[in-house]
């Protein structure tokens, strides 16, 4: 259960930097927009690793024996896109207005690497409905965290969140090498 809650925490600081810079450029109605960026990422962090844990599924009996290879892969690629984007600027300041449409973009956009990390929950002794409500319900708190904290700092803890969550993908993926 501790990996599921340290994944969550990982796959949860995409959202929350993005809810960071949302938070810093547009705080205007920051409960309202703190609801919003919650519901929607927390919803679809929450329902694309359940995707990719169905597809890992299907596909563990052929790769059964290298099965932790490939979600260290996974993990490796998905921390090491996180810390590359942590380097750089993020799209929140592109968007002039915050609309339903743009946050389906941006939680869609934030939630497809839970999607491929969604085939580690294969390996965990866990069930992956439980697992998935743990990353749903963490990724709601921090990117309404994210919002507020954005809204009072600006954006400087934006780029260190992404980069932490990286980071600590890439360590999980060596953990589950270990077992």
């Amino acid at each position: 259960m501790f990996e599921v809650i340290v994944l969550a925490i990982a796959l949860s600081m995409d959202a929350f930097a993005v809810s960071i810079g949302l938070g810093a450029k547009h705080g205007a109605k920051t409960p309202y927009l703190a609801l919003r960026a919650g519901v929607y990422f927390g919803f679809f962090q929450g329902v694309m690793p359940l995707i990719g844990y169905m597809g890992g599924r299907g596909v563990l009996g052929w790769v059964e024996a290298y099965a932790p290879w490939i979600a260290f892969g996974l993990l490796l690629l998905i921390g090491g896109k996180m810390i590359y984007e942590s380097l750089s600027n993020g799209i929140e300041d592109d968007i002039a207005k915050v609309t339903h449409r743009i946050m389906l973009v941006l939680a869609i956009a934030t939630s497809i690497d839970a999607m491929a990390a969604g085939f580690s929950l294969t390996l965990l002794d866990v069930s992956p409905l439980i697992a998935c409500g743990i990353i749903g319900m963490t990724t709601l708190v921090m990117s309404v965290l994210g919002i507020f904290v954005g809204k009072k700092s600006g954006t400087w803890l934006e780029n260190k969140a992404e980069l932490l969550g990286g980071v600590t993908l890439i360590l999980i993926g060596f953990s589950i090498l270990n077992t």
